[in-house]
């Protein structure tokens, strides 16, 4: 039996019309030989009676960070309710189906509510359904912890319940549906010369989802990767072939670059050895940042002075540590990050000098570097960050 788990997210079930689309590729994939297994999101989004952040406005801020395994049961009910709802539709085509919670799909982890990790997956359950010829529905974004509390997985979390019910059921292929046609070279309410990747690899992925695109989260494409399933991005509501992420990516494409991408809210702290000769915390800097679990970007340490990028709504608690242990300290605000990726970049010479003389050129300072193997970084002021997408866009021929 060939399966294929379908995904399909919170606008793709928001309207009626839109679930009719969903029953739709249902439909193809059983015309293809395939058996689905659906994973579906909450209904729409906030402001849309069964979104999760409607559902979360109807309890206060207090409740909510003191309640987290309560606010977890509270945003398991968008799904929940949309796996009945598509359950419903594909009955009424004749098409039988079961919808199952999360935790009754066999989703099985931790008690970090509102984060939760998988333990191990349990796919007993969903497996008899399937033998009974019955399509599971199971609601996306959630789990159940080993005594039997709600959890959910955190931002981008029915991506990941796709993968891992990829992984345990050993599909072929997993379908992400949304409502873009794919991934693109870049964002394209910014870059309007943005265009469709056709192929792109894990890795790459993974790096422009962990620095800012939305269109599927990382810790689902390293769910895919690890189990070598591939992933296909499309649109609910056309026949655009989409975008297939795998192991290889696009071999014959040519292009050194796939993609551009960015994180806004980004604060770089400076340190200088000169200004804390005499302060010892200086030198084990990085490790009480560790201890107090600041997560830290873009960290260039040098023989004079250490310098590192934080997201901005931690600034309040990095200053606080910083002035328990008498460090001075530097921030820069209202910075941004970008992101260049592209695994033919390997042992290309001229892709980081191409990339300062385009922003250079352009009166853009550069506040700040870092480069792996398919990656490079660049930290601007956010104020030039469109400008800069659009020029780095062009550079590199991305819109051809």
């Amino acid at each position: 039996m060939k399966i294929i788990i379908q995904k399909f997210g919170g606008t793709s079930v928001s309207t009626k019309e839109r679930r009719g689309q969903v029953v739709s590729k249902v439909k193809e994939a059983l015309q293809k030989g395939f058996f689905p297994v659906i994973v579906v999101s909450a209904m729409g989004r906030k402001g849309e009676a069964y979104a999760t952040d409607t559902l979360l406005s109807l309890v206060d801020d207090n409740f909510k960070r003191n309640n987290l395994q309560a606010v977890d049961m509270l945003m398991c009910c968008g799904e929940i309710i949309s796996a009945v709802v598509i359950s419903n539709m594909l009955i009424n085509e004749g098409i039988e189906s079961i919808p199952l919670t999360g935790g009754q799909a066999g989703i099985i982890t931790n008690d970090s509510f509102s984060e939760a990790e998988l333990l191990y997956t349990n796919p007993e359950n969903i497996i008899k359904v399937i033998k009974l010829g019955k399509i599971p529905i199971v609601a996306g974004f959630q789990g159940i912890t080993e005594e039997g509390y709600l959890t959910t997985l955190g931002r981008g979390g029915s991506d990941t319940s796709a993968c891992i019910l990829g992984e345990a059921l050993k599909a072929d292929e997993i379908e992400i549906y949304t409502d873009v046609d794919g991934i693109m070279t870049a964002d394209p309410r910014i870059v309007k010369e943005a265009t469709l990747i056709n192929t792109i690899s894990y890795n790459e992925i993974f790096q422009l989802a962990d620095q800012g695109a939305k269109v599927i989260h990382p810790r689902a494409v390293d769910c895919a990767r690890k189990a070598n399933i591939p992933i296909v991005i499309k649109n609910t509501m056309n026949n655009s072939k989409g975008t297939l992420i795998n192991d290889f990516g696009d071999t014959n494409k040519g292009k050194i670059i796939s993609g551009i991408t960015h994180l806004n809210n980004r604060t770089q702290v400076t340190i200088k050895l000169n200004d804390n000769k005499n302060n010892n915390n200086y030198r084990y800097l990085l490790e009480i940042l560790a201890k107090n679990n600041v997560s830290l970007d873009l960290i260039n340490i040098f023989p004079t002075e250490q310098i590192f990028t934080i997201n901005s709504n931690k600034k309040k608690k990095v200053e606080e540590i910083l002035n328990k242990n008498k460090l001075v300290y530097k921030f820069t605000d209202d910075c941004s990050t970008i992101a260049i990726v592209g695994i033919g970049m390997r042992g290309v010479p001229g892709i980081m000098a191409k990339i300062i003389n385009t922003l250079g050129e352009n009166s853009i300072e550069i506040l700040q570097t870092a480069d792996s193997n398919m990656t490079i970084w660049c930290l601007i002021k956010s104020e030039y960050v469109d400008i800069a997408l659009n020029l780095l866009h062009k550079a590199f021929n991305l819109g051809e």
